[in-house]
Parts: structure tokens; sequence; C-alpha cells
């Protein structure tokens, strides 16, 4: 007998539902179509090829809710990579939602987990906003408020006695202030607050805790941020880690254009590195850095970073990715600059490079702009239902999935989405 059809209410769901599977299978077998014939992992055969994209949560990033959505919805789209803040709760959170990404189209590729550290304080990405909100004047208009792009600032005006107050804001005080966890360092609140209350608070990793996540079996690769201002902490870093670095398949180092002393402050760290490296290693370019979501302007820097090094001889071994500033307009500027997926480039013949076998430019990483994106629409079911798991709402899965694929998608060069 042939089983009930579904009842009204649950008929447009289903429809939701079959639509995130037809859009995350067509990219996965996309995906699947370009790796016919290469017997490199295929996060590495993206890299060859210049098709890698990763997906930056933010080193400071620790709102684990939004983190496993983000992951979730980017790995259906097809990401090669996930990075987050080296804590175990946020890791878990990341492979949570690639868990249900997988359990919704078995097909999919299950992206590498990488883990954020630095070197250095002074590192922008591990800062945090601080300040007693008791300290600011009833009457402010809250501009860090409206500046936030993680929405980690929230003030409320009360009463002294504790009721709302809306005809005289000077008759109370503001209560609230910085969602820790999802505070990522930005700093555009810094230079709004009219009264200089705001504080950044920056932070070390702790190496003894990182080490023993780069020891699961579900976190495949470390990123080490790096000032460029010497070697000396990296070296440090790189010592207290210890044996720990040999159970990940990628180790990246994320830097500055620090000008003409690039390219011999890599090959230091790369010497430092060579001892220990034991599967594959990658540059990435950081340019403006958390500033993606800004606009058109923000990826110029990274970009002009790979144009540098792109005429440089004696930079060092590995695969090169674009990060800092990273959004829609980064490929366009890419081919524009003749290093879009492209083994001959604007200053190889300078460089002595004449027959490269993989991209010289391995992909690209999307932080702020990606989490804008998908960020969106996860405001909504905040709005409507609270803190959720996306795939319980799959009519905004899906619109979160075509916003992630609309990111991932020119990258990858899929094929047009048929109409869902």
């Amino acid at each position: 007998m042939a089983p009930p059809p579904p009842p009204p209410a649950a008929r447009p769901l289903l429809a939701s539902h079959a639509a995130v599977q037809s859009a995350a299978s067509h990219a996965a077998s996309a995906r699947l179509g370009r790796l016919a014939g290469d017997h490199h992992p295929p996060q590495v055969a993206a890299l060859r090829r210049g098709d890698w994209v990763k997906l930056i949560c933010g080193a400071s990033f620790e709102d684990a809710a939004d983190v496993r959505n983000l992951s979730l919805v980017y790995t259906l789209a097809g990401v090669d990579c996930i990075d987050c803040a080296a804590d175990a709760s946020v890791v878990g959170a990341v492979n949570e939602g690639i868990d249900v990404a997988a359990s919704i189209v078995p097909a999919v590729q299950r992206p590498w987990v990488m883990v954020s550290v630095n070197d250095d304080c002074r590192d922008l990405h591990f800062r945090k906003a601080e300040f007693d909100p008791e300290d600011c004047p009833p009457d402010c208009s809250k501009p860090c408020e409206k500046v936030c792009p993680a929405d980690a600032i929230l003030l409320e005006r009360v009463m002294i006695e504790g009721e709302h107050s809306q005809s005289d804001p000077s008759c109370g005080k503001l209560e609230g202030g910085v969602i820790m966890e999802r505070c990522y360092g930005c700093g555009r609140c810094l230079s709004v607050c009219p009264y200089d209350r705001i504080r950044a608070m920056s932070y070390v990793r702790d190496p003894a805790m990182t080490a023993e996540l780069l020891k699961r079996n579900d976190v495949d690769a470390i990123e080490i941020h790096t000032t460029g201002k010497g070697t000396d902490m990296f070296n440090t870093l790189w010592s207290n880690l210890g044996e720990s670095i040999n159970n990940v398949k990628l180790i990246a180092v994320s830097l500055p254009d620090v000008g003409d002393s690039t390219v011999n402050l890599m090959n230091a760290i790369y010497t430092t590195m060579q001892s220990h490296l034991q599967g594959y290693n990658l540059w990435q370019l950081d340019g403006r850095p958390m500033s993606g979501d800004i606009g058109r302007g923000a990826t110029r820097e990274t970009v002009s970073f790979a144009v540098h090094l792109s005429s440089m001889s004696n930079r060092p071994p590995g695969f090169y990715q674009l990060a800092g500033g990273t959004n829609s307009y980064t490929i366009e500027s890419l081919k524009k600059a003749g290093l879009f997926q492209s083994t001959t480039f604007p200053g190889a013949a300078a460089s002595g490079v004449t027959d490269c076998q993989q991209a010289f430019i391995g992909g690209i990483a999307y932080g702020g702009y990606a989490r804008k994106i998908v960020g969106r629409v996860l405001r909504k079911i905040q709005a409507q239902f609270g803190y959720a798991r996306i795939e319980d709402h799959p009519d905004y899965l899906l619109e979160a999935l075509q916003e992630a694929l609309s990111l991932v998608g020119p990258v990858k060069g899929y094929p047009t989405l048929p109409s869902l």
C-alpha cells in the first residue's frame, strides 16, 4: 500500500527540504566532476586548481549556535575548509554543522576543520571590545551598537528603578554591553564611541590547549597568525606546540604584507617549520583584516599583496590564498590582475617560474562577508524563533544556501543553479 500523502501544512516544508537537497547535490556533483582523475585529497586538488574556498568563522568568534549553522550552510555550498576559534566548544559546533550537512546530502564533501591561533597579542584578530555600560551617559545615541557587524553589542536604557524610560533618556542608565562570544575584534566600535569608553582587550591563545585540540581526530589543520614583526614569537609558539603539529594535514600561516621584507620573513618562518612539516603548508595573504563586509575597495589590499608576491623569485614553497577584505568583488579584482586560477601570471618570468603545475593563488578565504550574507538569514530566524537549528526551518535554510552558493559558486565554477 502506498504511504498516505503528507498533510497540506507539511507540503511546503517537504518542498523546501527537496529544494535544499537539490541545490546542495547540484554543487556536490559539480565538485566531484572536477576531481575526476586527480589523486590528491579533494582539498589539495582544489588548492592546485585555484578553486579552494575557506569559510572563516572568526578567530575570536565563539557563538557556537551561529558557528554551527554557518558551518552547516557552507558545507552544503561546498567549501573546502572551515576556520574557527581554537576552542573545544567551537570546534564541536563546526563538526556538528558538518555532520548535519552530510545527513542532508550524503555526497557532500567534508571540509577540513582548521583552528586559528596567534603568536603575538598585537594581532587584531585576537581581541575583544570591552566597556562598562554604567560609564555610559544614559542619553547616549549608542553608535557602537549600530556599527557592530556581529550584533555583539546590546544596550538597553532602563530607569534606576528598573522600568523602561522613553520620555526622558537622561533619567536612567544603560545596561548590557558587549556579548563576548559574538565579538570578533573588528574594532569599529572603538572609533565611534563619542566618550572614548571602549577598550580593546587583546589575548594570546594558550598553546597547551591548542596542542590538545590538534590531537583530536576532528581537527585537520591549524592557522598561525603572525604580525610580521620578526620571528621570535612565532618560533616560541612553534616550539610550544611540539609534536602535536604532526597530527594535522595542513599548516597555514596568516601574515600581512610588510613590504620588501615580506619574503625574507616568510622564508625564515618556513625554515622554522620545515623540520616538522609532514603535511601541506599554506600562506594566507591577509590584506585588510575583518573588512570584507564593508564594500568593493576592501579587497584591494589582499589582491595587491598577491601581485607583489607573484613577481618575487625567492618566495617559499606552499600554497597561497587570499584573505582580509575578501568579498564578492575579489574574483573580479583577481581576474584583472591575471591571477584568478592562473598557472601563468604577470611576473612569472621575473620570478623564474615558467612551468607551474598549479595555480599561484590556490583560493580565497571569506570571513566577514560570508558571515554577513548568511547572517542576515540567521537573524530572521532568531527574530522569529530565537536561536534555532537552521535545518528545522528549511525555507530559511534554502535562502541561506542560495546566499552561500552565490559566493562559493563563482570560485568553484559551478554551473548555473537550476530554478528551485
